[in-house]
């Protein structure tokens, strides 16, 4: 650009009015600070700066579906820790129970690669772990990382968590015993991830989980990329297959994902009890940008909760929803001291069941000896540029055990059979521009089917 014959005064009233829109440009969090380049510089990894590269069938291990050969390749992962090195699954399908990965190790799964988890729960150790808003002895993951910087799983393969044997018995029990939890039926999930920074899970697909899919706990500088995340709500329900739980941690990105899960497809954990919020292995989630995603049947595309104590400068963006039950959940656990602040939706388009849903939610209540409930807090809510079908616009319940405040809704074109817009009455300082909510009669959807229907059985 050349600037001949401009005066030295409009040039420089050019440069403060061209800087001012770039400042003004700037993407931000919801609290108005700035969002760092971290979340923008994003790079396919390169397993050839990784190290020396262990192709697992080079050191004895079989692709033989039918055979147990986690300590065999665990023995691998322990030798590349010595110096450095990336683990190679070449195409074929290998049978695992627990892997544990190691400081400068990294995974690599081939295009038509699979390891597959055991279905025997024998098969798998009983560990310290953190499950369900809580420190305890559980069952491991197929994949474990603790306490690493700089972890990386890429490639185009699969993890497979082998669940419907796990499923099935889970189902079985409780229909024995209607009040089973999640944890009494005993069943692995398929990524944990801990205590970890600078973490990238990329472009492999992850399924059939016999419990939660993907795990991520008190970890910081998280990017989940290009992955897709699939379990099946029929012919049999895999109970509790959340796609992502992001669980006290903070950075993190979950950008051009896809994801269908019989539970939700996101949700923000951190800890649960009277006293979740003094206890030093819970935490808050900070800074999570969620974009560019699509989303398949799933319970909530977004959930705050259930175990959740403080969700702060949340952005959930430019993305399609297909055969959601809801778009955003917020959980408010009167046993738990719960704060969600500052949480943006923009730019959402697709059909759901019910477009927000915010109410109290009891399931194994304990107030563990405490004489009242806690009082539960969301505020600081946008909702903008939104084009949804729904059957329920807003089931909002009010309550004496939680605050709904300072809600801002932006730029809504909602078709509903329900508009439930006196639910509204609800939200305490409530500012609406440019909303339209249409009561219609009927809906045609069209549901995004991909793979939900596929059960593990091979």
């Amino acid at each position: 650009m050349k600037f001949h014959n401009i005066s030295p005064f409009i040039f420089t009233l050019f440069i403060v009015f061209a800087g001012s829109s770039s400042l003004k440009s700037q993407d931000k969090f919801p609290d108005g600070t700035a969002i760092p380049k971290w979340f923008k510089e994003n790079k396919p990894t390169d397993i050839n700066k990784l190290g020396k590269k262990y192709i697992i069938t080079d050191f004895g291990v079989k692709n033989d579906s039918t055979i147990l050969q986690t300590k065999q390749v665990q023995s691998i992962i322990d030798e590349a820790s010595k110096n450095g090195g990336v683990i190679i699954v070449p195409k074929g399908t290998f049978l695992i129970s627990s892997l544990f990965f190691k400081q400068g190790t990294h995974l690599y799964l081939e295009s038509g690669a699979k390891l597959k988890g055991s279905d025997d729960i024998n098969d798998f150790p009983v560990v310290i772990t953190r499950m369900e808003g809580q420190t305890v002895k559980y069952f491991p993951a197929l994949i474990n990382a603790d306490g690493l910087d700089g972890f990386t799983i890429s490639g185009k393969g699969t993890l497979d968590g082998n669940g419907l044997r796990f499923w099935k018995s889970f189902w079985k029990r409780r229909e024995w015993n209607p009040k089973c939890t999640n944890m009494d039926e005993m069943r692995p999930r398929i990524i944990y991830v801990s205590n970890s920074k600078n973490i990238q899970i990329e472009g492999i697909t992850v399924k059939n989980s016999p419990f939660w899919s993907t795990h991520y706990y008190k970890s910081q500088f998280v990017k989940l990329l290009n992955l897709t995340i699939l379990a099946p709500k029929e012919p049999v329900k895999a109970p509790s297959t959340d796609a992502i739980d992001i669980d006290a941690c903070s950075n993190f990105l979950v950008k051009n994902c896809y994801m269908s899960v019989n539970d939700d497809a996101i949700a923000l954990k951190g800890g649960k009890g009277p006293k979740a919020d003094v206890d030093p292995n819970n935490g808050e989630n900070r800074n999570i940008i969620i974009e560019d995603n699509t989303f398949g049947f799933c319970h909530s595309a977004l959930t705050c909760g259930s175990e959740s104590i403080h969700n702060y400068n949340i952005i959930f963006r430019n993305s399609t929803v297909k055969d959601a039950s809801r778009l955003l959940h917020l959980k408010m656990r009167p046993d738990t001291p719960q704060h969600y602040e500052y949480i943006t939706l923009d730019n959402i388009k697709g059909n759901v069941k019910t477009f927000i849903y915010a109410k109290g939610w009891n399931q194994f209540f304990d107030l563990k000896g405490e004489a009242r409930p806690r009082k539960g807090l969301a505020n600081n809510i946008t909702i903008k540029n939104i084009d949804l079908s729904c059957e329920t616009a807003f089931s909002i319940e009010k309550s004496d055990l939680f605050d709904l405040k300072d809600f801002n809704f932006e730029n809504f074109k909602v078709k509903a059979l329900k508009p439930e817009m006196e639910n509204l009455n609800h939200v305490q300082n409530l500012k609406q521009k440019n909303i339209k909510v249409e009561q219609v009669a009927s809906l045609t959807q069209s549901y995004d089917k991909k793979d939900d229907s596929d059960i593990a059985a091979k």
